[in-house]
């Protein structure tokens, strides 16, 4: 049994592939849309139903290939849609509404099988020497112990509050993956948190001044989506030069909001002191 997610804007999901019916998989409907990225599971294989809406699926595509995930994507589509897509899309497969459910079983099981064989690791024993200890999470020069609850960059100890530890404890582990801000919320501060989203703004801030300059880069900034741990290129370097801006990615806005505040503050304080 395969886990499936769907992701229509059909009124009857079940008029958009009939044979899934049919078929004994675990199948969710999601919207047609980018939030629903972060509300499906990674162990999943996502169909992307393009046969209405062409233009959106590719955008679909595109944001899942940038945010990281490693989802198969199976497109669903009408006769008129194999003339339109390529493989600037990034799909594992394409099927047609009407096919059968023989058809449709065997694409799925080619699918899974090509991602098995692509994602299984392939022993190296002369990295026996590198093993990361035990409940230690290493990226560069950045070292996230979890047992211990302690961080270093550089061999240098960072002091890190409870929830600043959390929230990066949780990028370092999921490297390259875009977060929204509600969902960093929900991971990080849990269920029954009733804050807003701005704290997750503010921690983000905080763990990058704490950073230093040489490595805030380390969590960058995705517009209009949300933040994502950006890993080092190379496991060591000599020298950390100044980051290239990120392809898609903005100052956070409210580290704007804040600077601009501060030098509101400056300039009252001024004009105070020159009237004295």
């Amino acid at each position: 049994m395969t886990d499936l997610t769907l992701m229509t804007c059909a009124e009857d999901p079940a008029s958009v592939l009939p044979a899934l019916a049919l078929l004994s998989h675990r199948v969710r409907v999601l919207p047609l849309d980018a939030a629903s990225l972060v509300r499906m599971p990674e162990d999943t294989v996502l169909l992307i139903d393009a046969s209405d809406d062409l233009a959106e699926a590719k955008t679909l595509c595109n944001l899942t290939r940038a945010s990281g995930l490693s989802t198969p994507i199976i497109l669903i589509l009408s006769e008129g849609g194999f003339t339109v897509v390529n493989a600037s899309w990034g799909v594992a497969d394409v099927i047609i509404q009407s096919a059968s459910p023989a058809e449709v079983e065997a694409r799925l099981r080619l699918v899974c099988q090509r991602v098995t064989t692509t994602h299984k690791p392939v022993a190296q024993p002369e990295e026996a020497e590198d093993e990361v200890p035990t409940g230690q999470v290493r990226s560069g020069d950045l070292v996230v112990d979890t047992e211990s609850y302690t961080a270093r960059i550089h061999g240098r100890p960072i002091n890190l509050a409870y929830k600043e530890f959390e929230l990066l404890k949780y990028l370092v582990q999921h490297p390259g993956r875009v977060f929204t801000r509600a969902q960093l919320l929900q991971e990080v501060w849990g269920y029954d948190y009733y804050g807003g989203t701005r704290t997750v703004d503010v921690h983000v801030r905080r763990l990058r001044a704490k950073l230093g300059s040489e490595y805030e880069h380390l969590i960058g900034t995705v517009r209009n989506v949300g933040y994502r741990f950006d890993p080092p290129s190379s496991a060591r370097t000599t020298s950390a030069p100044k980051p290239e801006p990120d392809v898609g990615t903005n100052p956070d806005p409210a580290e704007q909001e804040d600077n601009q505040s501060e030098q509101s503050q400056d300039s009252k304080k001024k004009k105070t002191d020159h009237s004295d």
